[in-house]
């Protein structure tokens, strides 16, 4: 059975959950077998404070408009059931996580996410393969050629499915060459691979010429004087092959 994928994102406050900024929205999108399921959780929250000018610089969440939105307490359970036994992908995942933890201190729930989730941090991918170079999601966008152009200011739900596109790049888009072949996982398409029947099937073998052979040897004689000696030849070698 492949494990949910839950690609989450949130926006806050502040930075610090530990000075009593809080998370005003969260992104979840659902992924399976590396395939996006469509499935998504996604709520604005409203917080025990107001927001940073500088974090509506950023996310563009003011206070009048979570002045009616439900608070954390009132929603925490049902996302705790929307992500548990996931692995969680995230892009700077203590960020988010601290967070996250914080939150449901809070508001009295006993569990943490990493009781219920694992979690993998995309930054922390991103900085093992890309070290010394940015590795910010919009930099990973410019690298991957992600489009993000409909990113003017960061939104939970936007940046989970832009984060979703980034991490398939990021661990190597296609994970296998089961073109066209339903597996019992259900990966790959509808239709089982058609095999040739090759049963009195002739193949024409095409030999060099003559001449084509000397052009041949010619063209080794020119890679042996700048390397070690053809493969070729090496190949051709009496006891090698």
């Amino acid at each position: 059975m492949s494990v949910r994928q839950i690609i989450l994102d949130t926006e806050t406050t502040g930075i610090d959950p530990e000075a009593g900024h809080n998370i005003i929205e969260i992104g979840c999108v659902e992924m399976v077998r590396r395939k996006l399921t469509g499935n998504t959780w996604h709520k604005y929250l409203k917080p025990d404070r107001d927001v940073e000018a500088e974090a509506i610089e950023v996310h563009g969440i003011t206070n009048e408009f979570l002045a009616d939105k439900p608070k954390f307490v009132e929603l925490g359970a049902e996302f705790l059931e929307f992500v548990r036994g996931a692995e969680l992908i995230i892009h700077n995942a203590a960020f988010d996580v601290g967070f996250l933890d914080t939150e449901l201190a809070r508001n009295g729930f006993s569990e943490r996410i990493e009781q219920i989730c694992t979690v993998t941090d995309t930054l922390a991918l991103a900085r093992k393969k890309y070290p010394g170079q940015r590795n910010s999601l919009d930099a990973l966008c410019r690298r991957y050629g992600i489009d993000n152009s409909h990113r003017e200011l960061h939104g939970a739900l936007l940046d989970s499915e832009i984060l979703a596109d980034v991490y398939l790049a990021l661990t190597g888009g296609q994970t296998s060459l089961q073109l066209g072949q339903s597996g019992q996982d259900g990966e790959g398409g509808d239709e089982p691979i058609r095999r040739v029947n090759t049963e009195g099937m002739t193949l024409k073998v095409l030999r060099a010429s003559v001449e084509e052979l000397a052009e041949h040897d010619a063209f080794l004689d020119l890679l042996d004087k700048k390397s070690d000696g053809a493969v070729w030849r090496q190949l051709d070698a009496p006891g090698q092959g």
